[in-house]
C-alpha cells in the first residue's frame, strides 16, 4: 500500500476491508483534520449524524430524568432513575455510553461536571441529549445517532462502524458523516476547511483518502 497516495472512497474502503489481521471485529475509524481554530467558538465544529448501518456497538443509555421514567426504559434506555444515578455518579460511576436527560433533571446534572464533562457523557441540548422528547432521543441513539467534535488541534475522529460491515454500508455510513461535516462548515473559517482525511480500523495503518471525498459530500 502506497501510504502517500490520496484514495477514493470506493478505493479506501477496499483497501481496508483487505488490512483485516486481528481476530476479533475491529471498529472503523476516520480523522478528518480541519482548517478551523477551535479556541474560537465560532469554528468549533460540532454536530450529531445518524448513520444509516449504526455503529455496530451495543449503545448503553442512561435516562436521569424524574419523571419520565417508565417512558425512557419503554423506549429502549438501558437504565433510568434520577436520585441513584446521581448518587452513583458522584461516587466516581461512569459505566455508561451516552446519558440523555430531561430539562428538569440539569440543574443536578450540572453539578457532575467534572466527573462527566472529561468523559464525554455530559448531556447537551446541542447534541439532543438533554430534551422533554426524552424516548425519541433514546431511539434515535439506539438507532445510530452519534454525536462528533472536533478536539483541541482542529481534528474530528469518529467510529463508524465495524470491519464486518459491507462495503457499501461503511461507505454510506461515511458518506452521511461527510455529508454532515460539510453542512457544519463555520462562516468564520477561511481557507481550506478539510486538510487531510485517514480512514483505518482498530489495528491497520491509515489510509490516505482524497480531499474531495469529504468535500464532494453535500
Amino acid at each position: 500500500m502506497d501510504r502517500r497516495k490520496e484514495l477514493t472512497l470506493e478505493e479506501g474502503v477496499e483497501v481496508l476491508k483487505k488490512l483485516k489481521a486481528a481476530k476479533f471485529n475491529e471498529t472503523v475509524e476516520v480523522s478528518i483534520r480541519l482548517g478551523v481554530d477551535p479556541k474560537k467558538a465560532d469554528q468549533i465544529v460540532r454536530g450529531t449524524v445518524t448513520l444509516p448501518h449504526g455503529t455496530g456497538k451495543t449503545i448503553r443509555v442512561l435516562a436521569i430524568t424524574k419523571t419520565k421514567q417508565g417512558e425512557a426504559e419503554a423506549a429502549g434506555a438501558d437504565m433510568a432513575g434520577f436520585d441513584e444515578f446521581i448518587e452513583k455518579i458522584k461516587g466516581g460511576w461512569t459505566d455508561v455510553d451516552v446519558i440523555v436527560a430531561t430539562p428538569e433533571a440539569m440543574p443536578e446534572i450540572g453539578k457532575l461536571g467534572k466527573i462527566l464533562g472529561p468523559r464525554g457523557l455530559m448531556p447537551n441540548p446541542k447534541a439532543g441529549t438533554v430534551t422533554a422528547n426524552i424516548a425519541q432521543a433514546i431511539q434515535e441513539i439506539k438507532a445510530g445517532k452519534v454525536e462528533f467534535r472536533v478536539d483541541k488541534f482542529g481534528i474530528l475522529h469518529l467510529g463508524v462502524g465495524r470491519l464486518s460491515f459491507t462495503e457499501q454500508q461503511l461507505r454510506e455510513n461515511l458518506a452521511e458523516l461527510f455529508r454532515n461535516v460539510m453542512r457544519l462548515k463555520p462562516a468564520s473559517a477561511k481557507g481550506q476547511y478539510v486538510k487531510s482525511v485517514y480512514l483505518s480500523s482498530t489495528m491497520s495503518p491509515g489510509i490516505r483518502l482524497a480531499r474531495s471525498v469529504v468535500e464532494g459530500a453535500k
